[in-house]
């Protein structure tokens, strides 16, 4: 008992020293201690030494705040020494975890611009205190950088429906702020669960979805983007299945199906059908051919599409398998895609056949649905990653690999898949996005994880099946328990993956995280810079992911902007498309419109006169409305733009490729664009230097108008009225 009274009072009179020394040399130190229990020792390395935090007694800012009383006292180990202080401390802070079992401590060293951490236990042992390297050195911000990183992120989980474990766990992860009611302030983070308009009133942060992607995901519409680039790029888009739209096209099909038969008899191809909106199965049959009695009843009930069937797929002990991969937008201006080095792989219950008149109808043979193969006596539950009816990908990268296959190749070939399927989804998205969110309305940032389902072919190339704007992100499975009766059990393989996809989601979406700046050539044009590369977004992080593993998401793009970036001409001609909607909000062209498009890029001459421009209009305009029964606007939609821009391409450049003509066009509307906007400048500056100065700042003032005619008309109505004012009305001006 003596001995250890002459200890405390030996390292108490060393805190009275070291509280002086600090005090002499400008330490500032703070400590709110806890009302439970009183502090406990803690060793903080620093400079390769071990000494205890103690307290300053200094008069000032350096007195020890304390509830308990004059009887609290500290106790420190036996092999404590002094903290070797090499500059001086602006803070040292104490803070109590919600649970009540140990204590956080930091020292923020000046010019340093780094924090001392630390946690002590109330059992008394002690734990090392790192340093963190995540503030910056600037001294005057490193008050306001503290405070700000003390906050957690918030994130409203009220819509997050089915994805709400995952979620949960990985908010857990992070040490953020849940609000599973969500609540009047805005959080940092808003997750829903189907659509960016589960909740309407959201004006800032970030939302899980972006406007527009259910929409542009169904079946007829990624069938029409996948085509629309596969007329610019065939060779670059031969990944995606020959498709046909129902019912518009099923004169087409049938025609083009009975010509490949007359050319070669022994050609008996498969077709898969599939509804629009139809999800995890539901709808999807196989059918032989047009004459097919269930295309023939289904085709003018409900829009669909019939592919052709893969037949020979890529057989892991004997059944046929998918790949679900997981993949994030994380913005689409600038665009940047990330995907998932994890995924999982689904498999069929049934070995696999070709499809012929027998089996055409066994749906655990020929659909690797998930929501279907769950209902087969065959399906096997694993807790294994390797085995089962639902396997991580790299279990079956790994086999494949064993048996001398080139993975680099195969993953190679799926990265490239997935950036050409978001290209060709972009420009759409785009209408949606500045519809929802014009520009300089108040809204939420955007980003979303995607699930692409692909199928490996016999000789290893990948295809796209569909991609899905909500894929599932239950990490339990229903398992049957009695005849009749489920219960969702917990599924190790999908927590394996789902949690590390949301989470590192997350981590990439902090709103505290500095967004380093990403410049990105035009789209569709050429850039030779240096590729970005993915490390530079998890250089810095936050302290809290110390203890977090690496990133489970990889950036494709703009890493391998080179290589696929001439692909981008749609987002060009999508840009003309916006430039020239006029109203903010709206998704079509009215004919006026249409008309100063044309008029502007100087696309009318003596063949191709205003009144054809008028004509080509309605033309293209009444076909695609009857294509697009439930459209709640009138007028012109990108599609129907695309259309009659091919065909002035066309008509314009007629002896290059259709990828030329179009090239070729986009460059002399931008620059008629470059040329109208040069001389509107110019008008502009003339008007002002008649004007006023406090007119002059007000014309100059004037927000810039994203169409060329409004810009016209705003301009010349700004230099008329001033011309005819008389002079007594121009010296009022200038005394007002």
């Amino acid at each position: 008992m003596s001995d250890h009274y002459l200890k405390v009072k030996c390292q108490l009179e060393q805190m009275k020293t070291v509280g002086g020394d600090a005090e002499r040399h400008g330490v500032a130190t703070e400590e709110h201690l806890p009302q439970s229990s009183p502090p406990d020792p803690c060793s903080i390395p620093t400079s390769g030494r071990e000494a205890p935090s103690t307290p300053s007694t200094s008069k000032h800012r350096g007195k020890i705040r304390s509830k308990q009383g004059k009887d609290d006292k500290s106790s420190c180990g036996k092999d404590s020494t002094e903290v070797p202080l090499h500059r001086s401390v602006v803070s040292a802070r104490v803070g109590q975890n919600l649970n009540g079992q140990e204590h956080e401590r930091s020292l923020h060293l000046k010019e340093t611009g780094k924090m001392l951490q630390g946690k002590s236990e109330t059992n008394g042992n002690c734990v090392t205190i790192h340093a963190s390297k995540h503030i910056q050195e600037n001294p005057r911000e490193d008050g306001f950088k503290v405070a700000r990183r003390s906050r957690p992120v918030t994130v409203d989980t009220s819509k997050a429906k089915t994805s709400l474990e995952a979620l949960k766990l990985s908010i857990k992860q992070l040490k953020w702020k849940e609000y599973p009611l969500g609540r009047r302030a805005a959080c940092d983070i808003h997750w829903h669960g189907i659509s960016f308009h589960d909740n309407e009133s959201i004006v800032s942060g970030q939302v899980n979805k972006f406007p527009g992607m259910i929409e542009m995901l169904r079946k007829v519409n990624l069938s029409r983007a996948m085509r629309t680039v596969q007329e610019l790029f065939p060779e670059e888009y031969d990944f995606y299945p020959r498709s046909w739209i129902l019912p518009e096209e099923y004169e087409q099909f049938s025609t083009q199906i009975r010509m490949v038969k007359e050319n070669d008899a022994t050609v008996n191809p498969t077709f898969i059908v599939k509804p629009d909106g139809g999800s995890q199965g539901d709808g999807i049959y196989l059918i032989r051919g047009p004459s097919d009695p269930k295309l023939t009843a289904c085709s003018q009930a409900k829009q669909g599409v019939v592919q052709e069937y893969i037949q020979k797929p890529l057989l892991i002990d004997k059944l046929k398998f998918d790949i679900r991969l997981y993949v994030l937008i994380k913005s689409l201006e600038p665009l940047e895609i990330y995907i998932a080095k994890e995924g999982l792989t689904r498999f069929c219950t049934e070995p696999y056949q070709e499809p012929n008149q027998k089996n055409m109808s066994h749906v655990y043979m020929h659909l690797t649905n998930y929501s279907l193969n769950i209902h087969s006596g065959n399906f096997v539950h694993s807790d294994s990653q390797s085995t089962g009816s639902k396997r991580t990908l790299s279990s079956v990268l790994y086999r494949l690999a064993a048996k001398g296959v080139d993975i680099k190749r195969v993953w190679s070939d799926i990265i490239a898949l997935v950036i050409k399927t978001v290209i060709a989804v972009v420009p759409e998205l785009k209408v949606y996005y500045q519809a929802d969110i014009p520009p300089g309305k108040p809204g939420p940032t955007c980003f979303q994880i995607l699930g692409f389902d692909i199928l490996l072919m016999k000789n290893l190339k990948p295809v796209l099946l569909e991609v899905n704007s909500n894929p599932s992100m239950r990490i339990e499975h229903e398992m049957k328990v009695s005849p009749g009766v489920f219960e969702f059990v917990p599924s190790p393989v999908d927590e394996e993956v789902k949690v590390c996809v949301i989470r590192d989601t997350l981590r990439l979406m902090d709103p505290g995280h500095k967004k380093l700046p990403v410049s990105q050539p035009r789209a569709g044009g050429c850039e030779d810079k240096e590729e970005i590369q993915m490390e530079a977004e998890t250089q810095e992080r936050s302290p809290e992911d110390g203890a977090l593993p690496s990133l489970c998401l990889k950036q494709v793009y703009p890493k391998y902007t080179k290589q696929f970036n001439s692909l981008r001409l749609m987002e060009r001609v999508a840009s003309l498309f916006i430039r020239f909607l006029g109203v903010k909000g709206n998704m079509r062209l009215g004919p006026t419109a249409f008309r100063t498009f044309i008029r502007t890029c100087k696309l009318s001459n003596s063949n191709f006169t205003m009144a054809s421009v008028d004509i080509l209009y309605i033309d293209i305009t009444r076909r695609w409305s009857g294509t697009v029964p439930d459209s709640r606007e009138a007028g012109m939609g990108l599609q129907a733009f695309v259309e009659a821009f091919f065909f002035m391409a066309g008509r314009r450049f007629k002896s290059l490729l259709l990828r030329e003509q179009v090239g070729s066009l986009l460059e002399l509307c931008e620059a008629q664009l470059e040329s109208q906007m040069a001389v509107d400048d110019r008008r502009s500056v003339s008007c002002s230097r008649a004007l006023p100065r406090s007119v002059r700042s007000q014309t100059l003032a004037q927000p810039h108008l994203g169409s060329p005619a409004p810009v016209r008309r705003a301009t010349s109505q700004d230099c008329r009225p001033h011309h005819r004012l008389k002079p007594r009305t121009l010296r009022a001006n200038v005394e007002t």
